[in-house]
């Protein structure tokens, strides 16, 4: 006797994912919005706050992005797990060691910067994973999602770099992260920053690469088709 279909694996299955795609697309939705009536009210005034004013949320969101990494790892999304996992940390280390640990580094114009990239990103991708899980698809929307990160992935990382950057001398003055170890060792924490920046630019080629292999893929089997004039 065949089982109903709520109670058939796949069927259960695409149902989380849609909530849980549901919930990024909210998240994302809500920072998008609150970052754009707030610059058309105070301007670049609200730039300063941007992170007082949306960083709760941001951090939400970007933590309950680590669950992507079950997601591959049990198979229920099928993506690759070393490029995901490389992009998931970026942002993980700039948000929550580099930004939120120092107050200092939170009213730069760069967090505003780095919070829209990011936001612009995964509006886009989470709107089509979520139509694709319950069969929608858009040829213009997928197109998008495979090229909007062209240009913005490497401003993204260009991003995180200066915030690395603007934060070393806070790091330097205030000693966070700064440790002794025994028998005279000891980390400091700045030239950890330094050693990851050049990291960061490694990274970046191989989830470039990545990507671009799984754009390729994509389009060529969903192809988008040109009106003859």
């Amino acid at each position: 006797m065949a089982l109903p279909a709520w109670l058939q694996p796949r069927y259960r299955k695409n149902v989380y994912l849609f909530i849980y795609y549901l919930i990024q697309f909210c998240g994302h939705s809500w920072i998008f919005t609150n970052m754009t009536v707030r610059f058309f009210s105070f301007g670049k005034d609200s730039m300063v706050d941007t992170f007082y004013a949306i960083g709760l949320v941001m951090q939400l969101c970007q933590s309950i992005s680590l669950l992507e990494l079950l997601h591959i790892y049990v198979g229920i999304e099928s993506n690759h797990l070393l490029p995901r996992f490389l992009q998931l940390t970026e942002r993980i280390i700039i948000l929550f060691v580099v930004i939120t640990s120092q107050e200092e580094v939170q009213g730069k114009y760069v967090v505003c910067v780095l919070f829209i990239f990011w936001n612009l990103l995964d509006m886009v991708r989470y709107t089509n994973s979520m139509l694709s899980v319950i069969g929608i698809s858009y040829a213009f929307l997928t197109w998008l999602s495979q090229t909007l990160w062209m240009p913005i992935y490497p401003l993204c990382v260009l991003a995180e770099a200066f915030a690395v950057y603007q934060s070393l001398p806070y790091f330097e003055s205030f000693g966070t992260y700064s440790t002794k170890l025994p028998f005279d060792l000891s980390i400091y924490f700045p030239y950890v920053l330094k050693i990851y920046l050049m990291m960061l630019f490694i990274g970046m080629y191989f989830t470039y690469s990545h990507l671009y292999s799984e754009r390729r893929d994509v389009l060529s089997v969903f192809p988008i088709k040109k009106k003859k004039l």
